[in-house]
């Protein structure tokens, strides 16, 4: 795996950047403070490399399987190679040019696998071992690479190319040979017209002197490799596409562009033997057939004791529009035809025996799609198919946001595992999956991770992400509390969406308790809770909220004082809405008087009775509302904590905060408000039926113009993808910056948010687009019993700090410089009677106990797009600063645990990974790691602790990195194997007569063809080798580990006792036999001893 270059910067050094705390701080928030903080993380234990992919192979283009190895290999349109062995043996290679993998070819048991390019380059990659790497490339100079072919347990690989010649290439040292089939020695002479490009290459099962070459012009040619001419020449006036020989070399078969299959006899090339139109209708008079769509490929594997197969993909009647992809088998005189959910890239047929020469006995195919693998049983009757136990369904539907969470309490993932196994589908293959080459890594990580997706569709998907693989464990739809229209014309004219409407747009978790809280692009805040029980919700509780922007009432702001107050707006209720709200403005009750659409939400809320099966089962449905004729703002940030039970929701209209244990709205307001007397900013007044302001979620942001009626795009829209648009609730970007103030994150926390406080409080910080940090203290009641029966209490603490650019995370550190963990409540069941709960209910948070050394002292760690900084609480000193960018922004930034301190993770718009220590933000680690070119990166890149990160590096694949020093180092030990020592099976046995009479395979000596002696060398100009580290001789001992060696050594030891064995038994016999032989002569001696020899 490729290690970066790190720019590591001295421990001992702060950037010039840094400042202490501004003038009115007191030395003891600054010097003092700093000088009582011992920092361990340093710049050593940081270092950035790729530790796996996973997913499904985005535009996948070709397909190998080695089967003896049993690995399967898949190659791509972007020059990326995927290995997958059994499930978590998955490995990822690119080759550096980026063109797409047009063929693959295992060296079957050798470790080793040949690639070819589209830009005329073939490459051998070594597999033996953890990383597979090339040992050599051969780049063709002249000619256009078309086919390759390596037969089986040969080292001299044959290359059609698209002038209609064959040049053959030594696998071993990867250099031409000067032997070459040229097109016009092929083709019969009389043939004015050139034949096109080499589209099949194979040697005859029985006989590897005869080589068959199929042309795309339809002409078919049997070379004698030693002679050098041509045996035979089959032509047919249709295109070919492919061709499959029967095992005994007697007869072939070709595909065409007709839709037919033609049979050959080898011996009778006049004409075919048998033409057939699998999906052909057959006139009655005898006509032709119709033409039909090319049949692509066509596999013929025979079995022992029943009829043969022939699979093949393409060929259907060109009446069948729209209809899906399909693969047919013919076995016998039953023809199936399997739908595809894609288009087919490629099949391929698991046999049982490598060897062509001998019955293949089929027992499974592998159709390689353009979003899927699906490996069908040809042993089970209606060919199901077996359940594929790799993650290739992260993309089922587009991923639209990710959250990563690295060392989870342990209980979490069984438990998620628990409900999520009773989501499986039924009426897979009862056989084991048949990919199941390699061996796992032998090192594993420490702690539990989970990785948490949102889909365009609605869909959420819990992953476990532990030891470097990935497992699906739960699916959550929360469209289904939703109704859904039956079609574009029963669509809401409230949606604010085109399409898409319910995909998820921010994710809120917590471990812990295991609450999640989801925002979606309907303005839509949904809050459910985990349980193990059934239940059927009659009602789903709805709270429908009205949130606008009057900037010209700020002049009396609310709350500046000491008192608890909760705001609340017309329209909203106070206690939940069992009514379902009016979808169509004409009849709301709350319409304008100029029949505007008011006070009605985007989507319509299910009427029917939800039932709920074990997982997660909705708590609270949050609806923002249309105001005025204007559509609510997207939701920009989002936050959830259990142990105050309350949910805070913002967008560019300002924010809200929802009590989901009472069903009530605690507080709801405008970013202005929450300033005060002291809002730094001058603010124009707005009304919000002016024009609609862009929405700042999912959808593109850069449209001030738009009129209410214009839809925001979907999320899974490329123009979302190519600009760089407000893509999460912690990524408010720079580019495309807006007059008004978004809310942009949110964290909740047991802090000292005013100057006056001595002790620890409840509080909700802020942060917004325009720097501003700032804090809100809550009172929560003492007792579970009044803490449902009394609202809780707010109080507006106003501006803490403000930074350059929007702020995207914030955190909390003790006097001493330790993170604080968030506030939390322990998991329960929620439905279970009340006397059978099993917590002593606490409904609220623990606080951490204070510091020995200054116990009214916390830190405050507050990041933006621009810079960090340290404030001291309760004093409001800034003590640390670190301007993180001055040229570019920060798309991605979060307080991160390691196993040797506490830091900051920053992922900027440049490319850069940085880390940052705390408190004192020295700069420990700076990489140029990745360009941000594409929008999807910035929306699903995220950090974790223990040093884990990940994104969305294509629309179907999940790339995973590691910034951790110790993970760098044990990578090795923990990725899997993907060779292990294997004997390969024996030949099948040519019989008595074969034997005898010479009926069985004919073997050639390729070396004394090819090899340069005889066949001289090949032109210097036709292509250029580019030599590797070593030949295949060294491959096979290189990079295997000891384990590996001791395995080959173990099976050599084995194979070399069982033949000792075997020959000690002989040795025995004969020594039975000639002492039996002795004894025989002895008696016949004695008895004739003493006569003459008349007497015998």
């Amino acid at each position: 795996m490729k290690k970066f270059n790190i720019r590591k910067v001295l421990d001992g050094l702060t950037a010039a950047s840094s400042s202490s705390s501004s003038a009115a701080a007191s030395p003891q928030s600054g010097n003092r403070e700093n000088d009582m903080i011992q920092e361990t993380l340093q710049s050593e234990h940081f270092q950035l490399c790729k530790t796996m992919r996973h997913g499904f192979p985005c535009q996948p283009s070709s397909m190998a399987f080695d089967p003896v190895q049993k690995i399967l290999a898949i190659g791509t349109q972007s020059g990326a190679l995927r290995l997958f062995g059994r499930a978590g043996v998955e490995c990822y290679c690119q080759h550096e040019s980026g063109s797409a993998v047009i063929q693959l070819e295992f060296l079957v048991n050798e470790g080793a696998l040949v690639s070819a390019l589209a830009d005329d380059s073939i490459h051998l990659w070594n597999l033996r071992q953890k990383l597979p790497a090339i040992l050599h490339s051969l780049k063709f100079n002249r000619e256009r690479i078309t086919f390759c072919h390596l037969p089986f347990q040969s080292k001299w690989l044959y290359v059609g190319t698209e002038r209609g010649n064959i040049h053959i290439v030594n696998v071993e040292s990867f250099t031409l040979s000067g032997y070459v089939i040229m097109w016009n020695k092929a083709i019969e002479l009389s043939s004015k017209t050139h034949p096109g490009p080499v589209v099949h290459i194979s040697d005859n099962p029985m006989d590897e002197g005869k080589l068959l070459i199929g042309f795309e012009c339809g002409i078919v040619v049997l070379w004698d490799l030693k002679s050098k001419k041509a045996d035979y020449r089959y032509s047919y006036d249709e295109a070919i596409h492919s061709v499959a020989w029967h095992h005994e070399g007697k007869q072939f078969v070709c595909s065409h562009s007709d839709g037919t299959l033609t049979t050959w006899n080898v011996r009778a090339p006049a004409k075919p033997a048998q033409i057939i139109t699998p999906h052909g209708k057959q006139p009655k008079d005898g006509k032709k057939p119709e033409p039909c769509k090319p049949i692509l490929k066509v596999e013929y594997r025979t079995t022992r004791a029943g009829d043969p197969f022939m699979i093949l993909c393409g060929g259907l009647s060109y009446d069948t529009v729209g209809r899906r992809a399909c693969l047919t088998v013919m076995h016998g005189k039953s023809t199936a035809v399997l739908e595809m959910d894609y288009p087919i890239v490629d099949f391929l047929t698991l046999c049982e025996t490598p060897y062509p020469n001998d019955f293949q006995e089929p027992y499974a195919v592998v159709v390689l799609l353009e979003k899927d693998l699906v490996v069908i049983d040809l042993a089970q009757i209606g060919y199901p198919i077996f359940e594929n136990p790799y993650p290739l369904s992260i993309h089922e539907s587009p991923v639209t946001c990710c959250e990563y969470f690295a060392d989870c309490p342990a209980e979490v993932i069984p438990a998620l595992y628990s409900v999520g196994s009773r989501q499986k589908r039924q009426g897979f293959s009862k056989k084991e999956w048949p990919i199941s080459g390699g061996n796992w890594g032998q090192g594993t990580l420490s702690f539990s991770e989970i990785i948490i997706t949102g889909h365009a569709d609605g869909s959420i998907k819990f992953w476990d992400a532990s030891a470097l693989m990935l497992q699906v464990l739960y699916k959550l739809k929360t469209a289904k509390v939703f109704e859904k229209p039956r079609g574009k014309e029963e669509k809401s004219s409230t949606e604010i969406v085109d399409e898409d409407p319910f995909a998820i747009q921010i994710l809120s978790w917590c471990p812990e308790s295991r609450v999640l809280c989801v925002a979606g692009v309907s303005a839509h805040v949904i809050v459910y809770r985990f349980s193990k029980q059934e239940v059927t919700t009659e009602v789903v509780q709805l709270l429908e909220v009205r949130m606008q922007c009057e900037l010209n009432e700020v002049e009396t702001p609310e709350g500046g004082g000491e008192q608890a107050s909760a705001v609340s707006t017309p329209g909203t209720s106070s206690s939940p809405q069992t009514s379902l709200p009016q979808s169509h403005p004409s009849t709301s009750s709350n319409n304008s008087s100029d029949g505007l659409r008011d006070n009605v939400p985007c989507l319509k809320v299910r009427s029917s009775p939800l039932k709920q099966s074990p997982g997660y089962q909705v708590e609270l449905l949050i609806q923002l509302v249309w105001v005025s004729g204007e559509p609510p703002q997207q939701i920009t940030s989002l936050a959830v904590n259990s142990a105050y039970g309350l949910v805070a929701f913002g967008n560019g209209n300002g924010l809200g905060v929802v009590d989901y244990l009472q069903k009530t709205l605690l507080l709801n307001m405008s970013t202005a408000e929450l300033y005060g007397f002291t809002d730094p900013h001058h603010r124009q007044p707005h009304s919000p039926r002016k024009t609609r302001q862009p929405s700042a979620g999912l959808c593109d942001g850069n449209d001030a113009s738009a009129t209410p009626e214009e839809r925001c795009k979907s999320p899974t829209s490329d123009a979302r993808d190519n600009s760089f648009s407000r893509s999460r609730s912690s990524s408010v970007t720079s580019i495309d910056r807006e007059s008004r103030e978004v809310i942009s994150s949110f964290y909740f926390c047991d802090s000292l948010s005013k100057k006056s406080e001595t002790v620890a409080v409840p509080s909700l910080w802020v942060g917004t687009s325009l720097g501003s940090m700032l804090a809100i203290a809550l009172t929560v009641p003492s007792t579970p019993e009044q803490r449902m029966q009394q609202s809780m209490g707010v109080s507006f603490c106003g501006p803490v700090v403000r930074l350059k650019g929007g702020i995207l995370r914030m955190a909390q550190l003790n006097a001493s410089g330790t993170l604080l963990p968030h506030v939390y409540e322990s998991w329960y069941e929620p439905n279970a009677p009340e006397e059978e709960r099993e917590r002593p209910r606490r409904r609220r948070p623990t606080s951490p106990p204070p510091s020995q050394e200054n116990p009214d002292c916390q830190y405050i760690v507050v990041c933006s797009e621009k810079q960090a900084k340290v404030v001291a609480m309760p004093s409001q000193n800034c003590v640390y600063e670190h301007n993180i960018t001055e040229t570019s922004f920060v798309l991605r930034a979060d307080v991160v645990t390691m196993t040797a301190g506490v830091g900051i993770a920053c992922f900027c718009a440049n490319g850069h990974i940085m880390t940052l220590s705390l408190p004192s933000l020295r700069p420990l680690l700076d990489v140029n790691y990745l360009p941000l070119t594409d929008m999807r990166i910035a929306r699903t890149f995220c950090f974790s602790n223990q040093g884990q990160a990940l994104y969305l590096t294509s629309p179907t694949e999940i790339q995973r990195i590691t910034y951790s020093q110790e993970t760098c180092d044990n990578l090795q030990e923990m990725l899997g194997e993907l060779f292990t020592p294997v004997e390969t099976p024996e030949a099948p046995n040519r019989g008595f007569f074969k034997g005898l009479f010479g009926g069985g395979a004919q073997s050639l000596d390729r070396e004394d063809l090819f090899g340069e002696v005889s066949a001289g060398k090949a032109s210097r100009s036709l292509a250029q080798h580019i030599p590797g580290p070593g030949g295949m001789e060294g491959m096979k001992g290189a990079a295997s580990g000891v384990v590996g060696e001791l395995a080959r050594a173990r099976i050599a030891l084995d194979e070399r006792g069982q033949k000792l064995g075997e020959l000690e038994e002989r040795t025995a016999a004969m020594m039975s036999s000639a002492d039996s032989f002795s004894k025989h002569a002895h008696d016949m001696m004695l008895k004739y001893k003493d006569k003459k020899w008349y007497q015998l």
